[in-house]
């Protein structure tokens, strides 16, 4: 019995002593000799309101250590604070966090690497503005110790990010890949808010007026590196993200990410081609035409004695227009717009279903919409100069306009581009074949810079075939798996829908 009651009593102990263990593990903050404290653990002392700062409320520690990642010296810091991260001593690198001082004046006197001492006795950890931060200490609560300490560079997307945002708040992060939204031409400058797609979210790109890179002009797309800052709650968080300098930039050609590609085209039907000429797109994502419309232009370049002046609005024999403003589409289908006969293939041949015609004109009686293109028995060229079409997004297009996609086919010559003053053209997106910056010069027109002739589908599809682009467009992300090239798809009175929307047409991938 005696024996029983010993053993009894150091199960209770080995008990007792395992919940004191699992409780002092479980507290965010276990004291060490240091006084230091992360930055992880004291995130996690934070419950949502403020807290102020004591040896007693944070587990005895006293004080932080980090490095500065912010830095005034561009001056698009948050005013008054300066970025700190760390990690837990030995940690592992899912312990890197941020936070936020406000030191008024003084956050000015450091840049980023400078390793400080922050006492933390006196200060308030709280939220203002969205941004968790501590405020209320003196400048003389802060030691720098070191200078140029390497800083640790986190990567995530926007979606991670807003998952996460204690993660990231206040750290320094890499967004790659990245497109503004929507596409600026060459005069945008960073100054103010801009919106940046990664392809997974967005974030707004904060710099401020007074930054001393406010009135550089922005590049289309690439890797950024900035502070990030979490505002909002719920479904309405969202990410204020910014630079540090124009070096935090660093351009990479991005294909737009577009609700719809040219897929293919009919330029020379059997019998006459008025009225039976067409283009082909290809939804990548669901559209209501009536809630977001589009419009599309035709260019033709035959014996091109006008130069197009006002870019794709040049209208009477060079550009002709059509908007699409009602119909819907699901992703991955395919659509039309072209002449108001709606068959595959001439007059005799195959009707094509009226509901996959966004719109339809008949273009040998009918002018360009809004005026723009004069009656014509030709939309799409089918010999001699180069030629174009265009996608653009909304019906009110100006020449400052960023089409969404954009092709060219046909011959060597025409007269598309002139350098100016005023400069003038055609203009051009990112896509599989262009790039709208070359080395951070702007190439905005087609004809420009390394856009030459050649970026074209060289020559024409021959009598009665389709031009069926073949190609893999990530769906998701935007841009091309695989570019689009040209094939000849020989067309009877007799061919139906599936010969042009099958084999070898452009496809989506969900990535």
């Amino acid at each position: 019995m005696k024996n029983k009651f010993r053993y009894f009593i150091a199960i209770v102990l080995m008990i007792a002593l395992y919940a004191s263990c699992k409780r002092e593990s479980d507290l965010p903050y276990k004291f060490s000799e240091s006084g230091f404290i992360s930055n992880f653990d004291l995130r996690r002392y934070y419950k949502g309101s403020d807290l102020s700062l004591n040896p007693e409320a944070i587990g005895g520690a006293k004080s932080i250590r980090g490095v500065v990642v912010s830095d005034f010296r561009s001056g698009n810091s948050v005013t008054g604070l300066i970025a700190l991260q760390n990690s837990r001593i030995n940690g592992t690198a899912d312990s890197l966090r941020g936070i936020s001082f406000n030191l008024g004046a003084a956050a000015a006197n450091y840049v980023p690497g400078d390793s400080l001492h922050i006492k933390l006795e006196g200060g308030v950890l709280k939220r203002v503005d969205g941004i968790l931060q501590i405020t209320g200490l003196p400048s003389s609560a802060v030691t720098k110790v070191a200078s140029n300490r390497i800083i640790k560079l986190q990567a995530a997307n926007t979606s991670t990010i807003l998952a996460n945002p204690d993660r990231y708040e206040s750290t320094l992060v890499a967004i790659n890949n990245a497109v503004y939204d929507p596409e600026p031409t060459s005069d945008v400058v960073y100054s103010g808010d801009k919106i940046l797609n990664d392809g997974f979210g967005l974030a707004t790109l904060r710099t401020n007026s007074s930054a001393s890179f406010a009135n550089t002009a922005i590049q289309p797309s690439g890797n950024f590196t900035g502070v990030v800052y979490v505002t909002g709650n719920g479904d309405s968080k969202k990410i204020e993200y910014r630079i540090r300098s124009v070096d935090d930039f660093f351009y990479v050609p991005m294909p737009k990410l577009s609700p719809a590609i040219i897929s293919g085209y009919l330029v020379d039907p059997n019998g006459l081609d008025g009225n039976y000429e067409y283009i082909q797109f290809l939804a990548t994502k669901d559209i209501d035409f009536a809630v977001t419309p589009f419009s599309v232009y035709t260019n033709n370049n035959a014996g091109a004695t006008t130069f197009p002046t006002l870019g794709w609005n040049t209208g009477g024999v060079r550009t002709y227009k059509f908007n699409l403003t009602s119909g819907t589409v699901k992703k991955g289908e395919f659509f039309y717009a072209g002449g108001a006969g709606q068959r595959i293939n001439g007059s005799a041949s195959t009707v094509v279903a009226a509901s996959k015609w966004i719109s339809t004109v008949d273009y040998t009686v009918v002018p360009g919409a809004d005026g723009i293109g004069a009656v014509t028995g030709n939309l799409l060229a089918n010999s001699g100069n180069v030629a174009g079409i265009a996608l653009f997004e909304g019906t009110n297009i100006t020449p400052n306009t960023v089409p969404l996609d954009v092709i060219f086919y046909g011959g060597a010559n025409g007269s598309f581009y002139t350098a100016g003053p005023p400069e003038a053209g055609l203009r051009i997106t990112i896509t599989d074949k262009f790039a709208t910056y070359a080395s951070k010069i702007p190439q905005e027109y087609y004809g420009k810079g390394t856009n030459d002739i050649a970026k074209r589908f060289a020559g024409f599809p021959t009598a009665t075939s389709f031009a069926k682009l073949g190609g893999v467009y990530k769906a998701a992300k935007g841009g091309w798996e695989s570019v689009r090239t040209m094939t000849n798809v020989v067309l009877t009175n007799a061919s139906v829908l599936s010969a042009i929307e099958t084999g070898g047409v452009t496809t989506l991938i969900d990535k």
